[in-house]
């Protein structure tokens, strides 16, 4: 039997740390500073015959209900309500804080089952606090040490009993599915189509473009929180849903900013953390400001984007702010076409997070992007465009003799790439593979995708068989 869990707590009683370690791994940021994490965090986690499902949530605080702490105390309220199990973790060391008595009796109105986890407990430092914990009336506390791995079998097993999952569940089958990208024998045809339904999906930009917005909207639901203070996601927080049959799992990013900008050690996890995801992610959407459309910086964030060999869909919001929308668009193509030549034709989508004008036209350009990331084109008809467009503009001779040439085949997809067999591979000019790289973009439809060559010197490998 899968169960839901919300961990719960103060600021800084070490939630992030024991999420990571029950999901068995680095997701949320962790500091010494008070309220990295925001928004509510959701992984999946097993130990023995137990699957279950961790959410990590802000620290509860008493606040305004409309301030930044007040809307992120709702993020946590919402993950109690959906969860079959509540944690409630304290810091032994530091003993019970009266907030902490208010807390707990808020959880017994709601009438969740609920375990008692005292964190920091390794060593004898945490007895005292042990004792304390009993009088928030939530039953017998458990002793953990997230950060040393102790006690953590014993909560889980907890766990699994208040949530009334029983040792004898048998835990479902895996759903992991494996492809193999190695180069395999090609029938002849244009293309082969590689068609897995699943795919990550990044929603990266700068600092207050409206991300969080926009992946609200998307999922149609408050579930991140968002507001007009300037870098309110800190954490990168996957969703995950279905859409007409594909699971897509959505990662929101913290802002990423200038490097010569960030100063503090929490923004550089922040940074880190929203540049893994970029590198998890199959496809990533770029969120621009309509109103300040591709800036050095967006353009900076593109060139990652490209570099780590993603798709990538560019989604320019605020467009509802935008007066002048023909001249607005004219500058984004241009720029495109100056700027962003190894994605050139990426399919640009314009929309209002905050209405939800032209949001129904993102997923839909995330997955042809997606589809055309993940294409293998059959070797037969790649060497017929290959002497096709050699024939057009035949590469630069060296010293009197034109370069040949003889073969190419795609070795993998995601991103494509493509190993051509030349006879000199020193002397063929960049600007050359430039130009067959938009030739190809526009024979087999590859638009916005980022392209990959090797170069090999030698006959035709497959000449003799």
């Amino acid at each position: 039997m899968a169960f839901r869990v919300a961990i719960i707590g103060r600021p800084n009683v070490g939630k992030s740390t024991l999420f990571n370690r029950l999901v068995g791994r680095r997701l949320a940021l962790v500091d010494d500073t008070p309220g990295v994490t925001r928004d509510r965090r959701e992984g999946a986690g097993r130990f023995g015959p137990w699957e279950f499902t961790v959410i990590d949530t802000a620290g509860l605080e008493e606040s305004d209900p409309d301030s930044l702490t007040g809307r992120m105390r709702r993020q946590t309220e919402t993950a109690i309500d959906d969860a079959d199990v509540a944690l409630f973790v304290i810091d032994a060391r530091a003993g019970v804080m009266p907030i902490e008595k208010q807390f707990a009796q808020q959880l017994r109105r709601k009438g969740r089952p609920v375990v008692l986890a005292a964190n920091k407990s390794e060593g004898r430092k945490g007895e005292a606090g042990l004792i304390e914990a009993y009088e928030l009336g939530l039953g017998d506390p458990l002793p953990i040490s997230a950060e040393h791995n102790e006690g953590i079998l014993d909560l889980v097993e907890m766990l699994a009993a208040a949530a009334g999952a029983t040792f004898e569940d048998e835990p479902p089958a895996s759903s992991i599915v494996v492809v193999d990208e190695a180069v395999t024998e090609e029938s002849e045809g244009e293309a082969v189509q590689e068609a897995p339904r699943s795919f990550r999906l990044a929603i990266v930009g700068r600092p207050n473009v409206g991300k969080s917005t926009l992946v609200n909207r998307l999922i149609g639901e408050d579930r991140l929180l968002t507001g007009p203070e300037a870098g309110i996601t800190r954490d990168s927080i996957d969703v995950t849903w279905t859409v007409e049959g594909r699971t897509i799992t959505l990662t929101d990013t913290a802002g990423l900013r200038r490097r010569a900008r960030i100063d503090e050690k929490l923004e550089k996890l922040s940074v880190s953390d929203s540049v893994r995801s970029i590198r998890e992610s199959h496809v990533v959407v770029l969120v621009i400001d309509a109103t300040m459309p591709l800036e050095k910086q967006d353009l900076t964030i593109a060139k990652l984007i490209t570099d780590e060999g993603r798709a990538i869909v560019l989604a320019v919001n605020k467009w509802d702010m935008v007066q002048d929308r023909s001249a607005t668009m004219k500058a984004i193509r241009d720029r495109i076409q100056t700027s962003l030549v190894q994605v050139r034709g990426l399919t640009v989508v314009t929309l209002s997070a905050a209405t939800g004008d032209g949001v129904n036209k993102l997923l839909p350009g995330a997955v042809g992007a997606f589809d055309r990331w993940t294409q293998r084109i059959g070797t037969p008809a790649l060497n017929r465009w290959l002497k096709n467009a050699t024939s057009a503009n035949p590469p630069p001779a060296v010293q009197g003799r034109r370069i040949k040439i003889r073969y190419m085949t795609q070795a993998r997809v995601r991103p494509p790439t493509f190993v051509l067999f030349t006879s000199n591979i020193d002397d063929l000019p960049e600007s050359y593979i430039r130009y067959l790289g938009n030739s190809l973009r526009e024979e087999f439809d590859l638009a916005g995708v980022p392209l990959r060559f090797a170069l090999r010197k030698g006959e035709n490998p497959y000449a003799d068989k």
